[in-house]
């Protein structure tokens, strides 16, 4: 029998896995390199992890490893059902929230390797935890063990840094069942084909439609040859439209046809680059972007010679920890 400890969260709603310790070796190099080694020797540890009957197609996990930057106090590997991401916003935040949980990580700036390289997540102080500690009764009824001391006001409002996003391709036309929409081809730690004149309600009511019309585009998408730089697969599809609560709202589809009930972090920083690009977001500017089920994150950019540097806010809430028990005899326990 194995045991794989887990902890759970979920940011606006999309919940990530959170694995600390892998069973394994993956070597010294870099968190791409040791993702390189994870996809070729040991891919069955992800589908045990996050698929059926012990996960869903919704959840995002993320393994915990060791970096190569020294100015990094962790590296990441984000994965889902399918596969491996390069970067995941929400998830960063799901990340830092729980280390916070745990206990492993203050309040204060902590630097992450991923993949396609260092984000910056800002850990910021909890005021209910702040008022908790300063609590005088609180603190004796713990001194006198009338109360065991307990993490439930742990920090949990990160902000991410994250890697320079930008804009590859403008207004580009696609043809989905005779109808003509248009869309930017944009990276922000993933890559993602954004759309408006899409024509479809954004809303909880409508999911079965927008699931249908986004996995339409993508397949156009690859029938047409529109891909990111170098060729890259364009595997989320976003869909925008207004909201009365935020600055926007949008609907994602993420590579495994499940979609992200957070705002998306990276399909978030794509929008925020095209929308400088297009000169309707200045630098330090807040935008509030809203997801399908309500969540919202808040995003800035700021630049750093000609790149556009995101910035994405949120909260994250632990929810579940626990121990997988992998029984050599169970003919599903490796995932479905």
């Amino acid at each position: 029998m194995k045991h794989i400890p887990f902890l759970d969260s979920h940011t606006g709603g999309e919940p990530t896995r959170l694995i600390t310790a892998l069973p394994f070796d993956l070597g010294t190099g870099s968190v791409a390199q040791k993702l390189s080694t994870l996809k070729a020797h040991h891919d069955d540890l992800r589908r045990t992890v996050i698929n059926e009957p012990r996960g869903s197609d919704v959840l995002v996990g993320a393994y915990l490893v060791p970096p190569a930057d020294p100015t990094c106090q962790f590296g990441v590997i984000y994965f889902n059902n399918v596969g491996y991401l390069g970067m995941c916003g929400h998830g960063t935040i799901g990340l830092i929230a729980s280390l916070s949980y745990l206990g492993k990580v203050q309040p204060g700036v902590i630097r992450v390797e991923t993949p396609v390289g260092v984000v910056e997540a800002t850990l910021h102080p909890s005021l209910r935890g702040a008022e908790r500690r300063s609590n005088p009764l609180l603190n004796e009824e713990i001194a006198s063990g009338k109360e065991r001391p307990r993490n439930d006001m742990y920090p949990n409002k990160v902000s991410v840094k994250n890697i320079p996003a930008y804009r590859h391709l403008h207004h580009v036309q696609v043809v989905v069942d005779g109808k003509t929409i248009h869309g930017d081809v944009a990276w922000g730690g993933n890559w993602f084909f954004l759309v408006h004149d899409h024509g479809l309600d954004v809303n909880m009511d409508n999911l079965e439609a927008l699931t249908d019309f986004s996995w339409r585009v993508r397949e156009q998408l690859t029938a047409n040859g529109i891909t990111g730089a170098n060729g890259a697969e364009i595997d989320h599809v976003e869909l925008f439209a207004a909201s009365p609560q935020a600055d926007s709202k949008s609907f994602v589809l993420c590579p495994g046809k499940a979609y992200d009930r957070s705002p998306c972090g990276t399909g978030t920083s794509a929008k925020l680059a095209c929308l400088y690009a297009d000169g309707k977001l200045q630098e330090g500017q807040m935008w509030r972007q809203q997801s399908v089920v309500g969540s919202l994150f808040e995003g800035s950019v700021q630049l750093d010679g000609e790149k556009i540097i995101p910035t994405i806010t949120g909260e994250a809430w632990v929810m579940a920890q626990g121990e997988f028990l992998i029984d050599e005899r169970d003919p599903f326990g490796n995932g479905i």
